[in-house]
């Protein structure tokens, strides 16, 4: 087995995908990528690396012997807003240069989609995985552009590029970084550190979301399955769970009573809108076995003691 890349693998996913890899296969046969040069000298088996850069990519491939890359380098949906222009070029261009290294090298490729592939025209109760793609913020057009990208490397050049099409994802191992489901990390910091905590959602807004764990999971067990098995090629509806942002609030009010949450709508209020309430990810469960572990309570319950731990707070009695 050569070496696995990992691009952007100190953001939300990266984090837990380069631990889970490394349990799996070996420290040492992980390449962690990300923008910058880690501090104080770094690890075994970082480099830095912009993934606009396709001959420094190309080179990390052939040093290292790469045979798989998880391309997650990626400007999220808020963020994308802003920077339009800097989520075209990363998220566009940037995928373009890691499937013309996967071609020129026989690399198996992961690539995240999202939700936010989808849009007003959408059916919001399970979106079907053939569902009309509408986006209505510059990352879903990344994202949209990118699931037709990796279809045609595969159709053109066999490439095998596998994808997901993420919903809100939960992770108590790093800070969420610019996305439109980010209420759902910061809401549990904000009640084990004993803050209120302002959301910029409606109490109603319903999304599609995943536990990390679940996540990682799905990610690693489709890069695994039979090349035969794999029938989308753009990307794979999943889930695990979808609830309110009452709801989770109502759900750590359980373990803190005391805990409150405000509703102040800010421009996300707009992207969460266009966006799923939930999806049907049948064909993933048919095809390569999907299932989640985590419902609601089981991730809160794992969030807190997780997040208790590492806050070095006290939970709640």
């Amino acid at each position: 087995m050569g070496t696995i890349l990992v691009t952007g693998a100190r953001g939300q996913i990266g984090s837990d995908l380069v631990a889970e890899l490394r349990r799996r296969h070996g420290h040492d046969a992980v390449l962690e990528t990300d923008l910058h040069p880690l501090p104080n000298g770094g690890r075994a088996l970082y480099e830095p690396l912009d993934v606009q850069d396709r001959d420094r990519l190309d080179a990390l491939v052939r040093t290292h012997q790469v045979d798989t890359v998880y391309h997650l380098a990626s400007l999220l949906s808020a963020t994308g807003e802003q920077k339009p222009d800097i989520a075209w070029a990363v998220n566009v261009e940037g995928l373009r240069n890691v499937l013309e290294v996967a071609r020129s090298h026989g690399l198996r490729l992961f690539w995240p989609s999202s939700i936010a592939a989808f849009g007003p025209a959408t059916p919001r109760e399970d979106t079907p995985q053939e569902g009309p793609l509408d986006p209505i913020t510059m990352y879903g057009t990344t994202k949209v552009t990118g699931e037709y990208l990796c279809r045609y490397a595969f159709l053109k050049d066999a490439v095998d590029v596998r994808s997901l099409r993420y919903p809100g994802l939960i992770s108590h191992a790093t800070k969420p970084g610019g996305g439109t489901t980010d209420y759902a990390v910061e809401i549990f910091y904000a009640a084990l550190e004993g803050d209120s905590y302002t959301c910029f959602l409606r109490p109603d807004t319903r999304l599609p979301m995943m536990y990390m764990p679940d996540a990682v999971r799905a990610t690693i067990d489709l890069m695994e399955a039979d090349a035969e098995d794999i029938s989308v090629r753009t990307s794979y509806n999943i889930t695990a769970l979808s609830f309110s942002a009452e709801e989770i609030a109502a759900a750590l009010r359980k373990r803190f009573p005391a805990f409150e949450v405000r509703y102040e709508p800010d421009f996300r209020q707009a992207i969460a809108d266009s966006w799923p309430a939930s999806v049907d990810d049948n064909q993933a469960r048919t095809d390569w076995g999907w299932q989640p572990a985590f419902d609601l309570d089981r991730m809160v319950d794992d969030m807190i003691d997780h997040l208790a731990a590492k806050l070095k707070v006290a939970e709640p009695s």
